[in-house]
């Protein structure tokens, strides 16, 4: 695969810029490479979605963090992928394009004449567990969509029929009005960019040749997907008109916050109480991980606020790979009620203490000693 230029680089802006330095950059490079004023060259195009793609990720205060940190492959585990093609940058910035060019002035983006009408993209949300985004899973959602019309067959046409030539635009989808010595291209009043007109339309439909219909949809999610991560699903959207593509299904993914594990990125921490005993004389005891149980060793003379490693315990790397690990936490108890031989018993083992036994304890009071000597 390809290596993905930087995005600064693309703008040709410091990595320092501000939110207005980078939008200008953009500007000029839209102004510049836009498809309808540089129609039929692909070079042109590619630096006119490339553009778009890095302001996409530089206007973001949060995907310009993660990609500072992380590059292009944080991006990509964050969920976002880019543009796949000239229509999802239309999709995304079709509002600020037209207030760069002036309305109507280079706001529709045109093949041929011919305007590019893709299916809006679709956007749902999903929870799953913590376990699920260990292991992966396949959901099922439902959703409505708008699909091609079984009764005219998406002509928008009663029966049908196909739409005829515009007559005010000649089929071109747009029009060219004269103020003074300045030349200006808008779209067509009459057929809104299509070129064509439906005299007879679906009644099923109204002539969009589009009518919503109601679906169910396999996910598959990838092991080791964090919250908030989004999947997309190529062509899953709407349906375009008059034949266009359709768009995408985005999947906003949230996994909820588990019982027992707290998550950070690949690695899983799972906070363990011992009981005093334990923790002077240490143990062998059993946990819990994601993916079962495992056996860990509490080495004696542990100390509260301890973290002890299980490795391999955690989350999976999206993208395959080895898995993170656990830190179990120990968290050392001191018992609230005492029996009296309990009580006895410790009253004996606090007469045999001493510095070696407790390390910290006497150089605690050590350091005591020598501070309010000094202050005498």
């Amino acid at each position: 695969m390809a290596t993905k230029e930087d995005y600064y680089k693309i703008l040709g802006v410091s990595r320092d810029a501000s939110e207005e330095e980078v939008k200008k950059a953009y500007r000029k490079m839209a102004m510049a490479y836009h498809p309808d004023r540089c129609p039929g060259d692909p070079a042109a195009e590619k630096k006119f979605k490339d553009a778009s793609e890095a302001y996409e990720v530089l206007r973001d205060a949060e995907k310009r963090r993660i990609y500072d940190a992380y590059g292009h492959e944080g991006l990509d585990r964050s969920g976002f992928h880019g543009f796949d093609n000239i229509d999802d940058v239309f999709m995304s910035f079709g509002d600020l394009l037209s207030d760069f060019f002036g309305a109507g002035v280079f706001s529709e983006f045109a093949r041929g004449g011919r305007r590019v009408a893709r299916g809006q993209s679709l956007r749902v949300a999903l929870e799953i567990d913590l376990r699920q985004a260990a292991r992966g899973v396949t959901k099922t959602i439902e959703l409505t969509r708008h699909e091609r019309c079984p009764s005219c067959d998406g002509t928008g046409g009663k029966g049908g029929a196909a739409p005829t030539t515009c007559a005010y635009c000649k089929g071109t989808g747009r029009v060219v009005q004269s103020q003074g010595w300045i030349r200006m291209s808008t779209v067509c009043p009459r057929c809104r960019g299509a070129g064509e007109v439906i005299s007879n339309p679906c009644d099923e439909c109204r002539g969009s040749g589009l009518k919503a219909a109601r679906r169910e949809i396999a996910i598959d999610i990838p092991a080791g997907i964090d919250d908030g991560q989004q999947i997309r699903l190529s062509g899953e959207g709407d349906h375009g008109q008059d034949s266009a593509p359709p768009g995408d299904l985005y999947v906003q993914v949230h996994v909820k916050e588990h019982a027992l594990f707290h998550r950070e990125g690949r690695n899983l921490v799972f906070e363990m109480p011992v009981t005093f005993t334990q923790a002077a004389l240490g143990d062998e005891v059993e946990v819990p991980t994601i993916w079962g149980k495992a056996a860990l060793k509490i080495p004696a003379g542990i100390q509260s606020g301890t973290l002890l490693r299980l490795k391999g315990e955690g989350m999976p790397e999206v993208s395959g790979g080895r898995r993170g690990d656990q830190a179990v936490l120990v968290r050392v108890e001191t018992p609230r009620k005492l029996t009296a031989k309990q009580k006895e018993l410790l009253r004996e083992f606090a007469e045999t203490e001493n510095g070696k036994a407790n390390p910290e304890h006497k150089s605690f009071f050590d350091k005591l000693k020598e501070y309010f000597s000094n202050e005498e």
